[in-house]
């Protein structure tokens, strides 16, 4: 009775010791970009028949793995009537202890030191916001902030957000998304 009570004690306390370093999931958030909310029209795109601000939402993130090194921001849209989605937004290069965003990130709030915009599908280096066609089916735009093991990520100056997804996948150690919805 003696060794069955003792073992139950070691178990425990390997159980409560496990608790303390149960891993933290790595997670993206918005207070602009709430998943079912609408999309407020400050970060709607001014162009394509859309009459937004084009302001980029302000973002955070938690729990990256250890020996992260930088991230890589993506905005994503599968949905667009392309044959291969639409890039909104790329930001690269940013550093490690960087751990948020705030909105306007490009257009008046200043990038993290180090990082960069990328040109996205539109053609320009900055935020390219939510615009899917009149009467289409809601559109899915994908944020994704991926946690890399390299300091930066080693590409051309005019890298397509396609070839910095590439990189980044090839060097990442985890990564955190965030999806809303957008319908016209």
């Amino acid at each position: 009775m003696k060794k069955q009570s003792i073992a139950i004690l070691v178990a425990y306390a390997s159980l409560v010791s496990m608790e303390g370093h149960a891993k933290t999931p790595f997670t993206l958030t918005s207070a602009d970009f709430v998943p079912g909310q609408p999309v407020a029209q400050k970060h709607m795109l001014n162009g394509f028949g859309c009459t937004g601000g084009n302001q980029s939402p302000q973002l955070s993130w938690h729990g990256a793995p250890k020996g992260t090194k930088s991230f890589v921001l993506t905005m994503y849209d599968p949905d667009a009537p392309t044959g291969s989605g639409w890039w909104h937004w790329v930001v690269y290069n940013i550093q490690a202890q960087e751990t948020d965003l705030p909105a306007g990130v490009g257009q008046g709030a200043v990038l993290p030191a180090g990082a960069i915009e990328a040109h996205n599908d539109g053609g320009e280096a900055h935020y390219g916001g939510p615009c899917p066609p009149q009467g289409a089916s809601a559109h899915r735009y994908i944020l994704t902030v991926h946690a890399l093991d390299v300091d930066k990520l080693g590409v051309p100056e005019n890298a397509s957000p396609a070839m910095i997804g590439f990189m980044a996948g090839m060097h990442q150690l985890g990564k955190a998304t965030l999806k809303v919805k957008v319908k016209r």
